[in-house]
């Protein structure tokens, strides 16, 4: 059967011996081989199986990506369980209850940091049984649910010695139809939506994943990303374990800030072959590269910045790199990557070959960046009811600005709204089919019928195909402005370059429901204004005018006249600005645990400023509200 159980046996039969997790708990990284980690997974499992799991009961995962973060999936996949992996970013108890609850979880595995979270739940989600904490020893303040994560192994062990012929006849009764995990949205409407991936779900689209990458049993990865994420499951976790390749955790740290402080000083350690990014993590990679090479002087930032310049042209769009005249540049580009580049790439370790990007739009200016220095980072596409992975760009077929080829064994087509199919270069909705598609949303058949129709994925994406088989995805479909005479555009592609290419605008959310222009919600980025401010002399403006004026200024790049006009269509680009006085974040709600921004919870609680903007005085970038929201945000 083609289930992770059956992938997970399989690999640990053929490398026994090669060292499948890298944790690090206090000084150094400590390898954990194939069949330890079987070992435990056995144990978990069929301690799982004594405290009552039958085939088809719900456990929730809240954890931190570790050693028992693994051993507890797949101890789970063995007892013929379902998993709900939590995000760890969930700070609402409601949120937490909702999922708890909704998924009908009888056991809550979860680590010590995460337990603080449950003492309001503890009592109030009735059909939670037991709680097993990572660790031994005794629990603090313990629960009469409460059990250790080290006692459910002794559970193991004495069903395992006694009865061990229950244990195997479970596992080897999972199916590949059988559902493996039920993973919840990030929660951009009131209740989240469970999807179910099956076994076959995930083994498809590993196998998908690995028609596009070559992962061989020597690659190690240090697995950023949240572990619950369906993109870190099928091309972090599994395409390492079917072909034997070795997985290292982030060491946490007493504080989320304390561990994120880790990830630099874990790359080195553990010496990656590839990376999984998405665009917030890109951004923090390249400005502490750019922050590195400053502090060494003018005169090796000026030959970084020329040996950029020079790769950028070499590499054109990737698709053409090298080709024609760019060839000449070769010789070049070899020299700058031995005395330059490669001394970047020592700080990740020295293996680092290329990231995975996901998860959001990645800008083109961050591609050529990561690609200039000789780390490419391959844009891919998915969403987790595909299991996520649908395209990427690889080592073989590269293309900036596209978001790659399609995975074998997998059909995509672009529809207009009434489903008609789109030429090539025409725009439209993202349709897939393959067996890497979901099973359905959890008690949810209104929402699967809306998203699943005949078989097909309706993604709710917006994208296109070039005449290189290039998928380029332009944003979500259903986030499509709409001006007053009917014209429809895709806002993200418009935001991200306005970040990106302004030191003074932190986040942006455009606007416009059918009226005569676009607005933006900008949040200004204030130590970047703080800086500007100190080498400003300011004349005949207040200070707040001049800082309006300087984030005006970042926009009008893009107008008529500027460094880029030619980017987007002067209609799309927004008439007027609402500078806020707060950011969108995962803890005001108004960004999801994926750092995308949560269009329908930002335009609710910015109506009213948005409803100004539409005003005579609020067309005016100079209004008292923007002034008054810089002065709020100086003091």
């Amino acid at each position: 059967m083609r289930t992770l159980v059956n992938l997970f046996e399989e690999s640990v039969k053929k490398n026994p011996d090669n060292t499948l997790l890298l944790e690090k708990t206090s000084q150094q990284y400590y390898p954990l081989t194939y069949k330890e980690i079987q070992a435990e997974v056995h144990r978990f499992g069929a301690g799982l199986i004594s405290l009552g799991i039958n085939k088809g009961d719900t456990i929730s995962l809240l954890a931190e990506g570790c050693k028992n973060w693994l051993i507890s999936e797949l101890g789970i996949f063995y007892a013929g369980a379902i998993n709900v992996p939590l995000s760890i970013k969930l700070t609402d108890s409601d949120e937490i209850k909702f999922r708890l609850e909704h998924s009908q979880s009888k056991i809550l595995i979860v680590s010590k940091s995460q337990y603080q979270k449950l003492s309001k739940l503890k009592d109030e989600v009735s059909n939670i049984e037991k709680i097993i904490v990572f660790g031994n020893g005794e629990l603090e303040k313990g629960h009469e649910k409460d059990i250790l994560f080290n006692d459910v192994l002794q559970m193991g062990d004495k069903l395992l010695k006694n009865n061990s012929s229950q244990f195997e006849e479970r596992w080897n009764n999972i199916n590949e139809d059988d559902y493996a995990t039920i993973s919840y949205t990030s929660g951009t409407t009131a209740d989240p939506k469970g999807i179910i991936l099956s076994h076959r779900n995930y083994t498809a689209n590993v196998e998908q994943s690995l028609s596009l990458f070559d992962v061989p049993h020597y690659f190690i990865t240090l697995l950023i990303l949240p572990w619950d994420h369906a993109f870190a499951h099928t091309v972090g976790i599994y395409p390492l374990l079917k072909n034997g390749g070795c997985i290292a955790s982030v060491q946490v740290g007493e504080t989320p800030l304390e561990t994120l402080k880790n990830i630099p000083v874990n790359i080195k350690e553990s010496k990656p072959y590839f990376i999984l990014s998405v665009p917030a993590l890109a951004k923090n990679f390249k400005n502490n590269i750019e922050k590195e090479i400053k502090s060494k002087g003018s005169f090796t930032w000026g030959l970084f910045k020329h040996a950029l310049n020079i790769s950028y042209k070499y590499n054109g769009n990737g698709h053409n790199k090298g080709k024609g005249l760019k060839a000449l540049l070769k010789p070049l580009v070899t020299l700058y990557n031995k005395i330059l580049f490669s001394k970047i790439k020592d700080n990740f370790g020295g293996n680092l070959q290329f990231f995975v990007g996901g998860g959001a739009l990645l800008d083109i200016e961050l591609q050529r960046f990561f690609y200039g220095i000789g780390i490419p980072m391959y844009q891919g596409y998915g969403l987790s009811e595909a299991a996520p992975v649908i395209s990427s760009n690889n080592v073989n077929q590269h293309k900036m600005g596209s978001s790659g080829i399609t995975v074998e064994n997998i059909e995509v087509k672009i529809c207009d709204d009434k489903g008609n199919l789109m030429p090539n270069y025409e725009k439209g909705e993202i349709v897939v089919k393959g067996e890497n598609v979901m099973v359905g949303y959890w008690r949810n058949e209104v929402a699967t019928k809306e998203t699943i129709k005949d078989g097909w994925l309706h993604t709710g994406d917006l994208g296109y195909f070039d005449d290189d088989g290039f998928l380029y995805v332009m944003g979500r479909f259903k986030s499509l402005l709409i001006s007053d005479d009917g014209e429809k555009f895709s806002p993200e592609g418009i935001e991200e370059a306005l970040v990106e290419n302004s030191e003074y605008i932190d986040q942006c959310m455009l606007y416009n429901n059918q009226n005569p222009y676009t607005v933006g919600l900008i949040v200004i980025n204030k130590e970047a204004i703080k800086r500007w401010l100190k080498n400003k002399v300011i004349d005949k403006k207040t200070r707040e005018e001049a800082i309006i004026e300087v984030v005006s200024n970042s926009i009008n790049q893009f107008r008529n006249g500027g460094k880029f006009e030619k980017m987007f269509p002067q209609r799309w680009l927004p008439t007027t600005i609402c500078i806020l006085e707060e950011g969108f974040t995962e803890e005001n709600r108004l960004m999801n645990s994926t750092m995308k921004i949560v269009r329908p919870k930002i335009t609710e609680c910015y109506q009213e400023q948005l409803d100004f903007m539409y005003t005579l005085e609020g067309k005016k970038m100079f209004n008292e509200k923007n002034i008054s929201s810089i002065r709020q945000l100086l003091n």
